[in-house]
């Protein structure tokens, strides 16, 4: 079944494509200096925790980007440990190769697909997933791969966002995107939230073959210096940079000043004298191969 345009595979059926979400060199960059602390960062600690990473495990991050996932887990899984990142985007893992080495173990950069795992048949302690699962076109290919690649017993963990209407900022940017953009320009910022449905996630995990599924939701406080700020790290850093880069007319300034106008109007509960600071919430699934 094809996708729709924002990449979602209606009903956990096949969809063809590589995986969404995709940045070039210089935003992979502005990704790890601005969103990484503000947003992944927190979220990371959550998920390895969850999981239960522990001394001598072999980990996996699936979807790595820069690696602070897999940076979590290697401080867990210490020198005897073995942790491996794999992403598609060969900005990512240049970024996440740059970055100095953390105490624990070594980490292995990869690049490959979650739908190919360049990894051998039960090989893995505990493989990772933050963030990324809602990009995959084929989702049930990715996890039945995440499954192929844990021994007997081991353990998932997979994180996506919850619904749009409960994560503010994405949701004022999506709408402001919509306004003044035409009603196809939020396609890649709602596709963040193509996994939202809980039950969903559940049902992809147990056709999958994974057992003993637990789903909690979280919701994490995010904050950025201004509303400014957000905005214009989302318009660098994230896709949208592209998608703004093709569009004719307004320019590129000048238009952000107007989304970041309308922006604010939206997160105005939100602000204060020290900055912008906005609930996210997203679902965190630990589940047994």
């Amino acid at each position: 079944m094809a996708n729709d345009p924002a990449g979602r595979a209606h009903g956990g059926q096949k969809a063809p494509g590589h995986e969404q979400w995709q940045v070039t060199g210089s935003a992979a960059e502005l990704y790890q200096a601005h969103l990484v602390p503000a947003v992944t960062a927190g979220w990371a600690a959550g998920l390895v925790d969850r999981t239960g990473v522990r001394r001598a495990e072999r980990v996996l991050d699936v979807a790595c980007g820069t690696g602070v996932v897999a940076r979590v887990a290697a401080e867990r899984a210490g020198r005897t440990g073995r942790v491996t990142g794999i992403d598609i985007n060969a900005a990512m893992l240049g970024v996440a190769r740059l970055l100095p080495a953390g105490a624990g173990a070594r980490i292995g950069w990869v690049q490959g697909s979650v739908v190919s795992l360049p990894c051998a048949e039960a090989s893995h302690d505990v493989v990772l997933c933050q963030l990324g699962l809602q990009f995959v076109p084929d989702r049930p290919g990715a996890l039945a791969q995440m499954r192929r690649v844990l021994v007997p017993g081991g353990r998932l963990g997979v994180s996506v966002y919850g619904p749009i209407e409960h994560n503010p900022a994405t949701l004022a940017l999506a709408q402001a995107l919509d306004r003044h953009l035409g009603p196809d320009a939020s396609v890649t910022k709602r596709a963040e939230h193509a996994l939202a449905d809980a039950a969903l996630l559940r049902t992809l995990a147990g056709d999958a073959g994974f057992k003993r599924i637990t789903i909690v939701t979280e919701t994490r406080t995010v904050r950025f210096a201004s509303v400014s700020d957000y905005v214009r790290i989302q318009l660098a850093a994230t896709p949208l940079a592209s998608l703004l880069a093709h569009r004719p007319g307004r320019p590129g300034q000048r238009l952000a000043e107007v989304l970041i106008a309308d922006v604010a109007a939206a997160l105005q509960p939100y602000q204060a004298a020290g900055g912008l600071a906005f609930p996210q919430e997203a679902h965190v699934l630990v589940a047994d191969r």
